[in-house]
């Protein structure tokens, strides 16, 4: 019998990346000095998973390099072998090249990273060097062969399980010589026979200088179901018992030595799991769900025995009145049922970082203390997914240019170690994440310097520290002195900002000289649905994101000025704003075509903030969000669609690709 096995494909590699992410977190808590048994047991778990399904689905080359890790933490764990930092390093190494590795597999690529093979001598170099070395010149340097019996009775669920004993033995065969033999004995008779049920039991006769744990490998995924007997005779001891000799059951032979077999036949991915995302779903919100489908159903049969009826009695219209407010209310419950099927604790985004920390404070010779607060926050999986880049970036930059070294902190009067705080928590109707340092902050001067230097800012004007603090997120703006692998090359803060912007979002800079610097972001909770602010343009409604509005206002005449032909500002308390005419930028006909006829709706643009004059503000209300590139394609100024309660369509609009399409800079190059 064969089985497909790419259909449980997808489930190995959600659980052998879960894995990984266990072995690095373990690492990084290890305690070189006194390690914690119960982790390096988890560390070995861990491997040992990995290794066996890579092995029963055929990766091969993932299942003979994690059985060198599996074959070091299992010397650890034994005592046989001290854990050191070198073998803590090697392993974090692994973690990162079986992620890449994993990655190859899914979608069907050839993996020739050269990393894959220095890791290979690294362990090979460890492995075979003795933790207390006893060999003394005069022992022999050849193992002694051993000839093992072995009687293998399958158990009868075997084959059901996808596990063929020939494979098994091909990686016995491996190891040294071996003869297999069908032991016989009696098969159920045809009544009782089942066609997919094992009856069979094998002896099994191998010469090999492995020692035993070796071969017990072969058989380790289904030792528990079948009966395994090892006995073992010297080459000095008497001939194997006579059943050895006996012809043997071929056993297929394979071109590379000493590479472990897969104990089932190979299975490839399919296509329709490449780059299929998935995410797993507690019981409890599966029932919640159902019990809010029940009550929809019953709703809608009771609306439906009132559809039915031949004519409409006040009794019924009061019936039908309280069905809908009954289902208006089950579908404010199923979606917000629906979105929390999609909501993940932020921990999941958070665990990539005490690696990242390590590594960098390492190359910088910087002690650095991270500290996670709010892991349980949940926020959306595409969210989260799309936040992680800008929030590397962050911690990058903090670690870079926020934290001193231990020298310079000893001098300002720090404690060595600095700290690096990541915090989330909801607020409202979005979540908060912040990323804080107690470093030395951003230098005003030395920035209002380099920005005068590139003519970001006249040599003249006079910007508030915080307009000051806002010139990093300017692309190309860096004040590094020398370009590094981290930083100095001018990108980094831009591509932060403009993707966080492109999930409407905002973020805000706080920071203090030599006390250290606060980056907060504001995110929606999912990017599924939004809070919109519905404003009409002539004939035509768009939706605003309701996050990036301050607010909208009537402008007199005596605070509109005209910068040149296109572009106008309005002055609003003690700062001057863009205006941008949307029905300029969308072609439309409008019936406020001045700024002092209609209304100016203050809404964030790259951290500045500009003014949208349209014609009426209608009503706000959540909109689910459809895809224009993926339905349409992607238009200048859209982000998106929605379809409004009455069955039209309208386009939300994107505020920062709006701004750059009408050709509008920033506040301060437009200040009058």
């Amino acid at each position: 019998m064969e089985i497909d096995l790419s259909q449980f494909s997808q489930v190995f590699f959600e659980e052998s990346l879960e894995g990984l992410e266990s072995m690095e977190s373990e690492l990084l808590k290890l305690d070189i000095a006194a390690p914690d048994p119960e982790a390096i047991n988890t560390i070995f778990r861990a491997a040992h998973s990995i290794k066996g399904g890579s092995a029963t689905f055929g990766f091969t080359q993932v299942a003979n390099y994690t059985h060198l890790l599996e074959t070091l933490l299992d010397e650890i764990r034994d005592g046989r072998r001290e854990m050191t930092s070198h073998h803590q390093d090697i392993l974090l190494l692994s973690v990162d090249l079986l992620r890449n590795m994993l990655d190859a597999v899914m979608h069907q690529q050839t993996f020739d990273d050269p990393m894959l093979s220095e890791l290979e001598q690294k362990f090979a170099a460890e492995l075979n060097q003795a933790n207390s070395p006893e060999q003394t010149p005069n022992e022999p340097e050849t193992p002694e062969l051993i000839t093992w019996q072995i009687t293998f009775k399958a158990g009868t669920d075997i084959l059901r399980y996808g596990n063929d004993p020939l494979l098994m033995f091909n990686e016995l065969n491996l190891c040294g010589k071996l003869r297999v033999k069908l032991v016989p004995q009696e098969i159920p008779d045809f009544t009782q026979y089942d066609p997919e049920a094992c009856y069979l039991t094998w002896s099994l006769t191998l010469t090999t200088d492995q020692p035993l744990s070796r071969l017990k490998e072969a058989f380790e995924w289904v030792e528990d179901e079948c009966e395994i007997d090892y006995q073992a005779h010297t080459q000095e001891s008497a001939t194997p018992p006579a059943e050895a000799e006996a012809p043997s059951e071929p056993v297929s032979q394979t071109d590379t030595p000493n590479k472990a077999a897969s104990p089932v036949k190979p299975s490839v991915v399919s296509n329709k799991n490449q780059d299929a995302g998935s995410i797993r779903v507690s019981i409890e919100k599966i029932d919640l769900l159902i019990n809010m489908v029940g009550e929809l159903v019953i709703t809608q049969a009771m609306l439906g025995q009132i559809g039915q009826q031949e004519e409409m009695t006040p009794e019924s219209f009061i019936t039908m009145k309280q069905g809908l407010e009954q289902l208006a209310s089950h579908t404010r419950d199923l979606q917000e049922s629906v979105m929390q099927i999609r909501m993940l604790p932020i921990s999941f985004a958070f665990n990539r970082f005490p690696r990242l920390v390590r590594d960098i404070g390492q190359q910088l010779g910087k002690k650095v203390e991270l500290i996670l607060k709010g892991e349980d926050t949940e926020l959306d999986k595409t969210v989260m997914e799309k936040i992680v880049d800008p929030m590397v970036h962050l911690v990058r930059n903090s670690l870079d240019h926020g934290l001193e070294t231990p020298e310079v902190r000893r001098q300002k009067g720090k404690p060595e170690t600095g700290t690096l705080t990541l915090n989330a928590f909801h607020q409202g109707g979005n979540i908060i994440i912040e990323i804080i340092d107690d470093g030395a902050g951003l230098n005003t001067q030395k920035i209002l310097d380099k920005a005068r230097a590139k003519g970001l800012v006249g040599s003249d004007e006079e910007l508030s520290e915080e307009a000051i603090h806002q010139l990093i997120f300017k692309p190309g703006f860096s004040t590094a002195e020398t370009v590094s692998d981290l930083s100095g090359r001018g990108v980094g803060m831009d591509v932060v900002l403009r993707n966080i912007h492109e999930l409407n979002g905002t973020i805000e800079l706080k920071s203090t000289q030599d006390k250290g610097s606060r980056f907060t972001i504001r995110l929606p909770l999912t990017l599924a649905i939004l809070d919109g602010q519905l404003v009409r343009i002539g004939r035509h409604t768009y939706v605003v994101p309701l996050v990036a509005i301050h607010e909208s206002l009537e402008v007199p005449t005596a605070h509109i000025n005209r910068l040149s032909e296109e572009h106008e500002v309005v002055r609003l308390r003690d700062e001057y704003l863009p205006v941008l005419k949307v029905y300029e930028a969308f072609n439309h006909e409008a019936d406020a075509k001045q700024i002092k006829d209609g209304l100016v709706m203050v809404v964030d643009a790259n951290n500045d903030k500009v003014g949208l004059l349209v014609d009426e503000l209608l009503s706000q209300q959540q909109v689910v969000i459809k895809s224009l590139e993926d339905n349409y394609s992607k238009v200048p100024g859209i982000s998106g669609a929605t379809i409004l309660g009455d069955g039209t369509v309208a386009l939300i609009i994107d505020i920062a690709g709006l701004v750059g399409l009408a050709g509008i800079n920033s506040t301060q190059e437009h200040a009058a």
